[in-house]
């Protein structure tokens, strides 16, 4: 009998309660005999029935084509011992989809589930069991902690794949165990027929087993089993061609009172408790932590790891090269991870300095350099191909720099691990990956029947091994390979490796290269072709902008072409993205703001298909969905996604002036604008009029499309925000387009709501005494990170100086100021760098100095440096293992990409003047040279202008073919009203033109 994880995992299902005590009888919490008590709450777009079927719940859900939640609710009021176990029986008719178990507290707000994503629904009926410690807090205010009172229970069907189905549930009990306990008692251990049998003398509770095995023991082939009365017998592990002197055993969540397996050459059974391996990837950290230094990736040995993507634009599959030189070879897969065999020892990433770089300093092709001694390992990766046709591309160039030559192995490890490490849990969880198969057929090395890993030349030898059979480091630490070319593992976790013998004379180099089809591909370019051809596409691509800035700035201008390069990569077809992990998924609040960077940077065509993408998926009520992916329209309302719409079709259109595109989305926009205002009426009736509410009066209602408001909904200024800029483009545009009913109906409802909006915030600042903005009405809260999108794209900064009380905006940004004094004197934890748009901000508040050294603080805060690129979160402690967000985060790299382009050029929105070099400082112009710019979009064409110093004058050339602003060209206090002009200044540094403007 052959059992897996999969198998021991079910093993929860049926697990005797603790025992020690005797658990009190189950209680019947609903028997289903009635229903009346449920109700439904599907999500918009999805329909959810619910009917009593022969003494059962039955719910009958339907997502048609999109995402979104099939919620069945019930009031139950229950007060929670300090331990217990809740169960219920369940079949289904449906597809894999997340199965969600919640309980609700007496407020309504804080909430503790059990969330089973990618569920397979049981044919015939199966008790599922959950336990006090298997419920999570999901969220609230309350943080965390544990539940105490239960108020309300859900079931819930979210999409994974979607589709429709039917569930049935029946039998909800609640059971008060005995409090939970360490094991403390000596097993009775006794042996018969060559198997050693363990009583633990009571039901025991365990997550895995080490066993020691006498150093002369042959190859084993055994099974552990379970039983609660000694007399029938469950397989939970079957072992085969086992090699080690040390077996880890992964058995989460087991309980029994009995315990057999094989006793030949034994020597000593550690049975692990349930918090020893919770999870596969807890399993591996455990066994990594056992083994050399540098034998796993160092994700699994408590330390965080960086890396980078490597794709082409718009394909879905991308790979990541991790900071340590390991390859994942698309999402969710196993990677190549590189070892180098020389002098009778294993060198592995522990043991090298590594370096990070990309091609030419800003192409998408990264490399890690190891240095030890005199000797060098390069690995570049690149991709190359079409969409859906691309292919990984991977050189491994070993150099001898020594006086003397060097033999050497180089190994190139197939491991059951992705470079996305197990601190990465959002969407697309990373840490271990599944290789149940590889076979190698002297050509290629291809993984569980699908990938690929093909040689350009033929090594010296390749093995492969399950993790039964030994995992394959402990192989290369002796210099040698496993044995087999062809290995299946029920365990999912073979490990495999190529060997190339290397004789590198003194001053030689060898390279080996690797092609890894993402696809279907059949063939590849050689790696120097390829190489060569994917870095003139690349370069024709990110150079749409032409800079030249002196080098202080030169970091700056490179990290603005990788990140418009990895936007690029991290779309999936017309999809922008923020991430390809954690984020593989399309917010619009991302998109919109990406769009902008990217139109400024020369990418319309991006945008196009992206806003032709998007649209449709708009509801029939108007509303747009917060986010899209492969599931469709996700319904979650959060407020700021109209808004944002319409700012991204104005956009579009400020940028291109393409009529067809905007009327084709035209009704889209309609519908956008109706929606908001139907959001605004919801909060302009006679209950929000009176004093206790009235700080709520016209805005929009309650959301959490901040972040920082996830834990419990709030009426944010960071929608009303949106909300208004999408309101004044939407009037704006219409306009343009000669709509004029529409022009003068939206402009009234513009109007109205900004008097609402700032209504609001005065009232909130005078109750909370506040000398800032606040971030939301609820809270009255300082979010200057938030508060930034009222400038930009906002264009709300003279309002925000005439309608707010004196230097409340200063203020805001002061404190924000302050906070990061203390981080530049080492005073932090973590921050999210979606701040860089706040250097964007403090150029228009004429801030320039300090906008440079925010941008410093930034650069030095990529992870790595060498590689242009933000996490979502970065934290001060490089190896403490965190949750990432995602890397490249590209939202972030639009935050970045906006912020430096207004450092050159930005739109004043008080009379829609072009602002040139309002945050450019001296130092650059009186550089030699000084600064040229050409090509850059503007709403007005295409902008090309240069400064420089002469003397104590500064010289200012705008070129021609520029469409005039309607408020000219600003250069401080000096308004060009024609082009191409050539202006003088006498003196510099000067006032900033969004403060004031004196002379024309």
């Amino acid at each position: 009998m052959r059992l897996g994880t999969a198998a021991a995992l079910l093993l929860l299902l049926a697990a005797a309660p603790l025992a020690g005590q005797a658990p009190r009888p189950p209680r019947t919490l609903d028997d289903f005999s009635t229903i009346s008590a449920w109700t439904a709450a599907p999500s918009d777009g999805v329909r959810l029935d619910l009917s009593q079927d022969q003494g059962a719940l039955r719910l009958d859900f339907d997502f048609h084509g999109g995402a979104g939640y099939a919620v069945a609710h019930r009031p139950l009021a229950l007060d929670l011992p300090a331990n217990w176990e809740i169960t219920f029986r369940l079949r289904a008719d449906a597809p894999v989809n997340n199965l969600e178990f919640k309980l609700i507290d007496p407020s309504g707000q804080n909430v503790w589930w059990m969330n089973r994503r990618g569920f397979e629904f049981p044919h015939d009926w199966r008790t599922l069991k959950i336990r006090k410690r298997q419920l999570e807090f999901a969220w609230g205010p309350a943080g965390g902690g544990d539940m105490k009172q239960v108020a309300a229970l859900e079931f819930a069907v979210t999409a994974g794949t979607g589709g429709k189905g039917t569930v049935w549930i029946d039998d909800l009990k609640f059971t008060e165990l005995p409090p939970e306990h360490p094991y403390a008692r000596t097993p009775a251990v006794t042996t018969s027929d060559g198997a050693i049998t363990y009583d633990f003398l009571e039901p025991r509770e365990y997550g895995g087993l080490v066993i020691d095995w006498e150093p002369t023991a042959t190859p084993r082939h055994y099974t552990v089993e379970i039983s609660d009365d000694g007399k029938d017998w469950t397989a939970v592990r079957e072992v085969v061609g086992g090699r080690g002197e040390r077996d880890y055993l992964y058995l989460p969540e087991t309980e029994s009172r009995y315990l057999r397996l094989g006793k030949i050459g034994l020597r000593n059974l550690d049975v692990k408790p349930l918090d020893w391996a919770p999870s596969i990837n807890a399993f591996f950290a455990r066994i990594a932590r056992d083994a050399p230094r540098g034998s796993y990736p160092r994700s699994f040995s408590g330390e965080q790891e960086y890396w980078t993507v490597v794709g082409v634009d718009a394909d879905r599959e991308e790979g990541l090269l991790g900071e340590d030189g390991a390859l994942e070879v698309g999402q969710g897969a196993f990677s190549i991870e590189p070892f180098l065999y020389l002098e009778g020892k294993l060198v592995s990433w522990s043991d090298v300095q590594a370096r990070q770089s990309l091609a030419e300093g800003d192409l998408p092709i990264p490399t890690v350099t190891w240095t030890r001694g005199g000797l060098s390992l390069e690995i570049t990766a690149l991709a190359s191909g079409a969409p859906g046709r691309s292919v990984l591309q991977v050189r491994y160039r070993v150099r001898n720099q020594d006086h003397k030559s060097e033999r050497l192995r180089l190994f190139l490890a197939l491991r059951p691990f992705q470079v996305n490490p197990p601190t990465q849990f959002l969407n697309a969880p990373g840490g271990v990956a599944s290789i149940r198969e590889i076979v190698w057929d002297g050509h290629a090395a291809t993984v569980n029947g699908g990938r690929s890993v093909i040689p350009s030349s033929t090594p010296s030898a390749f093995g492969a091994t399950t993790f039964d059979g030994g995992e394959v480091s402990g192989y290369l630490r002796k210099g040698e390979l496993p044995g087999a070319a062809r290995v299946t593992d029920s365990f999912g976790c073979a490990s495999g490796a190529f060997a190339w013998d290397l004789d590198l004379a003194a001053g030689a180099a060898r390279a080996v290269d690797l092609v890894i089809p993402l696809h279907q591909a059949k063939a590849a370019p050689a790696f120097d072709a390829a190489l060569t051809a994917v870095t003139r596409d690349w370069r024709r691509r990110l150079d749409r902008v032409d800079l030249r800035l002196p080098a202080a700035a030169d970091p700056l201008v490179k990290t603005f072409r990788t990140a418009i390069a990895h936007i690029l990569i991290n779309r999936d077809g017309p999809a922008i993205q923020p991430g390809s992990r954690s984020y593989a998924r399309t917010w619009i609040r991302d998109g919109s703001l990406t769009s902008s960077a990217l139109l400024r940077s020369g990418q319309p065509e991006v945008v196009r298909e992206f806003l032709e993408w998007f649209a449709p998926y708009q509801f029939p009520s108007g509303k747009v969905p917060c986010c899209v992916d492969s599931r469709g329209a996700d319904p979650v309302p959060e407020n700021d996604s109209h808004g944002e719409f319409l700012f991204l079709v104005a956009e579009y259109w400020r940028y291109t002036h393409d009529r067809a595109t905007v009327e084709t989305v035209w009704p889209h926009v309609e519908k956008a604008v109706a929606f908001i205002d139907e959001l605004r009426a919801q909060r302009r009736t006679d209950e929000y009029r009176q004093p206790a509410r009235l700080r709520y009066f016209g805005l929009l209602p309650e959301s959490i499309s901040h972040e920082g408001y996830s834990a419990h909904p709030v009426h944010s200024y960071w929608d009303d925000f949106f909300a208004l800029k999408g309101l004044k483009d939407a009037a704006e545009l219409a306009r343009d387009l000669g709509k004029t009913a529409e022009a003068e109906r939206w402009a009234a409802s513009r109007d109205e709501f900004r008097t609402d909006l700032y209504a609001s915030i005065n009232r909130v600042m005078v109750e909370a005494k506040l000398d800032t903005i606040p971030a939301s009405a609820d809270l009255a809260d300082l979010d200057p990170t938030s508060t930034t999108t009222a400038l930009s794209p906002g264009g709300e900064l003279d309002d925000l100086r005439a309608k707010l009380p004196p230097q409340a905006l200063e203020r805001t940004f002061e404190s924000y100021w302050q906070g990061i004094e203390k981080r530049q004197a080492g005073d932090w934890k973590a921050y999210t760098p979606y701040e860089l748009r706040a250097v964007g901000t403090f150029v228009r508040l004429g801030w320039t100095e300090r906008a440079h050294e925010l941008l410093d603080l930034f650069l030095n805060d990529r992870r790595p440096p060498g590689w242009n690129q933000w996490p979502e979160v970065v934290y001060r402690d490089l190896r403490a293992p965190n949750f990432l967000g995602d890397l490249p985060h590209t939202w972030v790299a639009s935050d970045f990409i906006r912020s430096f382009l207004d450092l050159l050029a930005c739109e004043r929105d008080s009379d829609q003047a072009l602002v040139l070099a309002a945050g450019v400082p001296a130092a650059w112009i009186a550089a030699p040279g000084g600064i040229a710019v050409g090509r850059l979009p503007t709403p007005w064409g295409l902008l090309e202008y240069s400064l420089a110093a002469e003397g104590d004058t500064v010289r200012l050339r705008v070129g021609g073919g520029l469409r005039m602003p309607p408020g000219g060209i600003v250069f401080g206090e000096t308004v060009i009203r024609k082009v191409p002009a050539e202006v003088v200044v006498k003196a510099y540094p000067r006032l900033s033109p969004f403060v004031r403007i004196t002379s024309e």
